[in-house]
């Protein structure tokens, strides 16, 4: 095997078993950016060795016992250095298990450690940028320039913001652990909303010169599809990963040869991922079945769904699409949601019932400089025939839209009311 597929190899590795590694490591020394460390000085080590000797038969447990022993030989020197400390115990009670040998049978333990760390990088302690770009670094695996290209930040601002996410949950005590049943609720609301942030982020770019960024996606799936294997009781868990299946099963057809944006109605729906689409409703039957009330990932996932199964735009079961909207908006009270009730009121009720429904909507803060609240009325307004109207409400979304990519399509759009 050449040096280059050893290496690629390796970031293939790093990248399943980064979050098992930081996860079993936080357990023993009580601190993710302790444990983090140790997780990458086993990868460089892995980095030196593998080219000459090759990739071991479980380099999971490779790394496990490098990261170990640079976490032994790094105590033993501080214990030996400081040895009148009082705090001292802590550190021989964390030599001790460091220096235990795995047990035979570690599956639970695993997953259980790879939960609490889910839970932990996405703390209400910290931001929301801070949750994702923590999650995507000790989750995702990403190195922090991976994260900066995907959120087209420099850096410096990665680095920052997750050396003190790390600060902050040392600061705060933040334990290790699974939320208690009380706490439950609000808190995988929270994970659930990150994984939700990073998906969209790659569905739908809000800056930059690309339209999709599948390869963010890929790393939400990923981590949709760890938290279903670890929660899989939850609803609203398999709600989510439904949903993200069944939009991730378009990407290929929502992008044209030269890099442009393909519409809903202009895709070619044979380019879609028909095994997604499948995982994505089996997720959503066994979301369905798992809970009396459906949430908000879940009556998204149906509207998915509605999408998945029609063979075109105008088979689409649009009344269904627009109570599943009303369901979803008494349950989320989002403008975002009510706006894209009136576009689906518009291709179900006609575009006069939308247009009244996004005028309605034009004074709510939320959507304050939100371009698709004037893209929409402009849809609304071309189906009408009041070309002039639409022109100007493309424009204007096409002012407030920060990605390259879209912001042509409004341009070209407008330019079409003008012809």
């Amino acid at each position: 095997m050449t040096s280059t597929a050893i290496h690629r190899a390796i970031d293939a590795v790093w990248r399943i078993e980064s979050a098992r590694l930081i996860a079993g490591l936080t357990r023993i020394v009580g601190d993710v950016a302790v444990a983090e460390d140790l997780a990458q000085d086993a990868l460089v080590a892995a980095l030196e060795r593998w080219p000459n000797s090759g990739i071991p038969d479980n380099p999971g447990a490779w790394l496990m016992t490098t990261a170990k022993r640079r976490g032994i030989d790094a105590l033993r020197r501080r214990v030996a250095l400081e040895r009148k400390r009082p705090v001292i115990g802590r550190e021989l009670e964390i030599l001790q298990q460091l220096d235990q040998p795995d047990p035979a049978a570690q599956v639970e333990d695993v997953q259980d450690d790879v939960l609490r760390l889910i839970f932990m990088t996405c703390h209400p302690v910290l931001s929301r940028e801070a949750r994702v770009a923590l999650t995507l670094r000790l989750l995702g695996g990403l190195s922090t320039p991976e994260i900066a290209r995907a959120f087209l930040v420099s850096e410096g601002t990665v680095a920052q913001r997750i050396v003190r996410a790390k600060r902050t949950l040392a600061e705060a005590r933040v334990p290790f652990e699974v939320p208690s049943r009380d706490e439950l609720a609000e808190r995988l609301s929270a994970v659930l909303e990150v994984i939700y942030l990073v998906f969209n982020e790659g569905y739908t770019a809000t800056t930059g010169e690309k339209w999709t960024r599948p390869e963010l996606c890929a790393d939400a799936l990923r981590l949709g599809r760890i938290l279903a294997a670890l929660m899989p009781r939850e609803p609203e868990v398999h709600g989510l990963l439904a949903l993200m299946e069944l939009q991730a099963s378009r990407l290929r057809a929502r992008v044209g040869p030269h890099g442009e944006p393909v519409l809903l109605a202009d895709q070619d729906r044979a380019r879609w991922d028909h095994l997604l689409v499948q995982r994505g409703l089996a997720g959503l039957r066994r979301a369905e079945e798992t809970s009396r009330a459906l949430g908000p990932y879940t009556l998204q996932a149906a509207i998915a769904a509605c999408h998945a199964r029609a063979r075109s735009i105008e088979e689409t079961d649009w009344p269904r699409i627009v109570a599943l909207y009303d369901g979803l908006a008494a349950l989320t009270g989002s403008p975002v949601v009510e706006l894209n009730r009136a576009v689906a009121v518009t291709m179900a009720f006609g575009p006069e019932a939308g247009l009244e429904l996004v005028d309605s909507l034009a004074d709510e803060p939320a959507l304050r400089g939100y371009h698709l609240l004037p893209g929409v009325r402009g849809d609304a307004l071309a189906r009408l025939g009041r070309l002039t109207e639409a022109r100007v409400e493309f424009e204007r979304a096409a002012d407030l839209c920060e990605n390259q990519r879209e912001r042509e399509l409004l341009l070209s759009r407008a330019v079409a009311c003008g012809a």
